[in-house]
C-alpha cells in the first residue's frame, strides 16, 4: 500500500492536531484530507508553515484548558436533584441516565456536550450519587446529584 506524508492544517480526531506531519494512506490523503483543505502535501514551502500552525495550536489548547477549568468551577458548585416516581418500598420506576443529567445541566444554564458525561450504568436507586464529567484531557470534575421520591414512600407489605 502507498503512503503519503501530509501536514495537517486542522485537527483530526485519531490522527493529530494542526502542525503535525503525519503519514497516511495515499487514498485517504488524496480523496479526503486534501480536497477538504484539512491537510497539505509536505513540501519545503509548506514546512515553513509548521511553526505558525504549532503556535496557533498552542494558543487554542491553552484557551480550551482555561475554558474547561472555568466550567469545572461552575459544575463543582452545581447541585442537581431529580424527583422520580416510586412504587412500594421506594423502588424507582425507570432510571436516571446521562441524557437526563445533560438535560438538567442545560436547564440550569451549563452548556456542555453530552458525550462528556461518563455515567457507566443508569442510576436506579434513591439517594446521593456522583457522576464524572470529563471536560478536557487534564480537567475532570465529579458532579453530585440527588434522587428523591416525589410521592411518599410506602413500605412494602408482605402477603402470605
Amino acid at each position: 500500500m502507498a503512503y503519503s506524508e501530509v501536514l495537517l492544517v486542522k485537527p483530526v480526531d485519531g490522527l493529530g492536531g494542526e502542525g503535525d506531519q503525519v503519514k497516511v494512506r495515499a487514498g485517504y490523503a488524496r480523496n479526503f484530507l486534501l480536497p477538504r483543505s484539512i491537510a497539505v502535501p509536505v513540501t519545503k514551502a509548506n514546512r515553513k508553515q509548521v511553526e505558525a500552525l504549532k503556535k496557533r495550536r498552542a494558543e487554542r489548547e491553552a484557551q480550551e484548558l482555561s475554558g474547561a477549568q472555568e466550567l469545572a468551577k461552575k459544575l463543582s458548585a452545581t447541585s442537581l436533584a431529580f424527583a422520580v416516581k416510586t412504587g412500594e418500598g421506594g423502588k424507582m420506576f425507570g432510571a436516571i441516565t446521562a441524557t437526563d443529567l445533560h438535560a438538567k445541566l442545560v436547564e440550569s444554564g451549563i452548556e456542555l456536550d453530552k458525550k462528556r458525561i461518563h455515567l457507566h450504568t443508569p442510576v436506579k436507586t434513591l439517594g446521593k450519587h456522583t457522576v464524572k464529567v470529563k471536560l478536557h484531557a487534564e480537567v475532570a470534575v465529579e458532579v453530585a446529584f440527588d434522587i428523591v421520591s416525589e410521592n411518599p414512600i410506602v413500605e412494602a407489605t408482605e402477603t402470605e
